[in-house]
């Protein structure tokens, strides 16, 4: 079966196409010792499976968060992360993984946080280079070892946390519930087809939009929809702005840090946060306001 047709990306309109390259462009490079690609998926033995020749392996959980803090890991353990990666200060370092690469772009905010810049995301994923008939091995690569130097985190600018929310919640600012409908209702604590868990009380936080982060992407394709219809689901639905502050969130922050991939890498918007401890930290804290309809 032939893969559906998808626009290119440099004629979608985004604000920063660089940030996304096709399985063309990844076919091309497979040998490219200045590329290094990462899988980062929900499911963490799916590389195991089978992955992008060469690729290797990012696990959320192990290698971007503190075991014992809520909180990501710190700026020695990540810089000790990528060089046994095989990552160098001049490395192109391309993400990508399941589920329509809500891990590989929560994988990419992270990066952002420690100012790892030269990232780009597979357009599509998994699903889409699969799709599209390529290969998948299951053997890793050799270990190799890098030399990038990794500076200290900076969260101030696209991360929020729970004081920043309250504030932002009473000065009236915008919120983007990127949850699924049941959960943005208060009707389950965690996306259908998943063990219902995760907060004693379900909701949203007061003001907050519902844009589900699936609807940035082409169900068909899996590929990011273009800047015409992506402002179509934020600015002409929702009556967002591009200048004003955003904060998102979902359950985790991994769903959120899609729609904030979507909403600052492609459309531009220099001003949107993503909000991590999300709905299982809001959820469960003491006079935190929820809304129901």
């Amino acid at each position: 079966m032939t893969a559906p047709a998808v626009t290119p990306i440099t004629e979608r309109g985004y604000a920063n196409p660089d940030v996304l390259v096709d399985c063309e462009w990844v076919a091309a490079h497979l040998n490219d010792p200045a590329v290094v690609l990462l899988e980062s998926d929900e499911d963490v033995l799916l590389y195991e499976t089978g992955h992008i020749p060469g690729a290797r392996k990012l696990d959320w959980i192990e290698d971007l968060n503190d075991a014992m803090v809520r909180d990501f890991v710190d700026r020695e353990r990540f810089q000790q992360l990528l060089r046994a990666r095989g990552i160098h200060d001049s490395t192109t370092i391309i993400l990508y993984g399941d589920k329509n690469n809500w891990w590989a772009c929560y994988a990419y905010w992270v990066f952002q946080l420690f100012g790892v810049r030269n990232c780009k995301i597979l357009d599509g994923g998994r699903a889409r280079w699969m799709q599209e008939g390529r290969p998948m091995v299951t053997d890793a690569p050799p270990s190799v070892t890098g030399t990038i130097t990794i500076g200290p985190r900076h969260d101030a600018d696209i991360r929020a946390f729970r004081d920043d929310v309250m504030a932002h919640v009473s000065a009236g600012g915008k919120l983007v519930d990127v949850r699924s409908p049941e959960e943005y209702r208060g009707e389950r604590m965690h996306m259908p087809d998943y063990p219902n868990e995760g907060a004693l009380r379900g909701g949203h936080i007061p003001g907050a939009r519902n844009v589900p982060w699936a609807k940035a992407v082409d169900p068909d394709t899996h590929v990011f929809r273009s800047a015409a219809e992506l402002r179509t689901l934020y600015v002409e639905e929702q009556g967002l702005s591009p200048t004003e502050a955003i904060v998102v969130y979902c359950r985790i922050g991994e769903r959120s840090s899609h729609s904030w991939f979507a909403l600052t890498q492609l459309l531009g918007w220099t001003r949107v946060r993503n909000y991590d401890g999300s709905w299982t930290e809001w959820g469960n804290a003491v006079r935190t306001p929820i809304e129901r309809p």
